[in-house]
């Protein structure tokens, strides 16, 4: 299976900004639809019952897809595919 071979600096930066566009979306409909499903708990009974499971999951995921953004961001990858390349060139340089 090839690879393609590295992209160019625009297209990682209309990545990143595509993702980070999403992970803007993604958040900004937690906080819109996370206060209509309170209202919508609240109005019900007076209390925040099944609001805070529905928001407490989508933050678990929301939160992932923040992680996912600033693990993609910092090239984690690439630099570790060089560091093992690096490795298996030169074995006796490395103490890890």
């Amino acid at each position: 299976m090839s690879h393609p071979g590295p992209k160019s600096p625009e297209d990682l930066a209309r990545r990143r900004a595509r993702y980070l566009t999403g992970l803007v979306w993604h958040a900004g409909s937690f906080l819109i639809i996370g206060v209509f499903f309170a209202v919508l708990d609240l109005v019900g009974d007076g209390r925040l019952t099944w609001s805070l499971w529905v928001l407490g999951a989508w933050a678990v995921a929301l939160a992932f897809h923040g992680l996912a953004y600033l693990v993609d961001g910092s090239n984690l990858r690439e630099r570790k595919t060089r560091q093992y390349l690096d490795k298996a060139r030169h074995p006796d340089s490395h103490t890890d």
